[in-house]
């Protein structure tokens, strides 16, 4: 540890303790000796202006409550702080290249410079981490920045959007509530003044974007998570079904350990399957995550998302009948 952790790291200490700190618990927790204790003191009440005080009643350190609580000056921050600042800069950036940089590329050289300040080796966090991304789309830098603008400051914003399954663009104001990332795309959770309703947006369909004088419509979180997380995936709205899924082999091993929906229930079979319990109102994303799982998954009940399941399997059987085996 050196100096300046030592300085971090005894200014975390008073500032955490309710009581006067010993010189004992200083050398321990700081890692070096009686003199080296002295010293940082100090070199914090001379420099820093730090109005540390020693009580001999409680026999230790602790800040004085006269000045109020004390701030170390500037921005300070420990090696490990630093480099996880670094892991989340990569980690943004690699979510979507171009979404966050102009906005973080100054702070990664603001923390670069404390590492070099601190005679610390700058963390080659690129070449350590890989960030695997599949089927992201692409959102268009501009309507993210307006989106999470509206977001922070509670404006309403008006939007192009094109649907999925409509070629047609609509034009509505929205109340934006929350941003989510989920499988490597991005929705926006808002109020549509159009329809009067809750809807999720894709945000790489927003075609324009305008920010507006009107504030947002506020929904409590509670409304929010019925609406939008009850059911599975995406999709919003309360559950309608519950789908019984047996899972095989080693998908039954996978699928065991992980989490597909906050409500469901599993349960190891006596022959060393596994019975998934989700419930879900849209079948669409439902049948997709199943059918990934190949022979390995079998839907038990109910009926009408069992036959949705023979129904694209059968599909996908008579594209490759198409085609004579060698």
């Amino acid at each position: 540890m050196d100096k300046f952790d030592r300085i971090y790291a005894l200014h975390t200490l008073l500032s955490q303790s309710r009581y006067p700190v010993s010189r004992e618990k200083i050398e321990e927790e700081l890692e070096c000796s009686q003199a080296t204790v002295e010293r940082i003191i100090a070199e914090m009440r001379d420099y820093l202006n730090a109005p540390i005080k020693y009580s001999r009643t409680a026999n230790g350190y602790s800040y004085s409550e006269a000045v109020g609580k004390y701030q170390l000056p500037g921005l300070w921050f420990n090696a490990a702080e630093l480099h996880a600042l670094l892991f989340t800069h990569q980690l943004l950036e690699s979510l979507d290249p171009g979404l966050f940089q102009s906005h973080i590329n100054p702070l990664k050289k603001k923390i670069e410079d404390l590492l070099s300040q601190q005679k610390l080796e700058k963390a080659d966090i690129a070449r350590r981490f890989r960030f695997i991304k599949i089927a992201a789309r692409k959102v268009n830098p501009k309507h993210f920045s307006m989106v999470t603008n509206a977001l922070v400051i509670r404006k309403q914003i008006n939007i192009e959007y094109a649907g999925i399954n409509n070629e047609q663009t609509t034009c509505r104001d929205i109340s934006p509530q929350r941003l989510i990332y989920y499988r490597n795309n991005w929705y926006l959770d808002a109020w549509c003044h159009l329809r009067n309703q809750l809807r999720s947006f894709a945000l790489e369909r927003i075609k324009n974007s305008r920010l507006q004088n009107e504030m947002a419509k506020e929904i409590d979180e509670v409304t929010m998570n019925e609406h939008f997380t009850q059911s599975y995936g995406i999709f919003s709205g309360k559950p309608t079904n519950t789908a019984i899924v047996r899972f095989t082999g080693k998908a039954a091993r996978w699928v065991a350990e992980e989490e597909w929906h906050p409500e469901q229930q599993g349960y190891t079979l006596p022959d060393g399957s596994y019975e998934l319990h989700i419930p879900y109102c849209d079948p669409r994303e439902l049948i997709m995550d199943i059918l990934k799982y190949g022979d390995n998954a079998e839907i038990i009940e109910p009926d009408e998302l069992r036959a949705i399941a023979i129904e694209r399997l059968t599909k996908a059987l008579n594209n490759y009948k198409k085609i004579p085996l060698p």
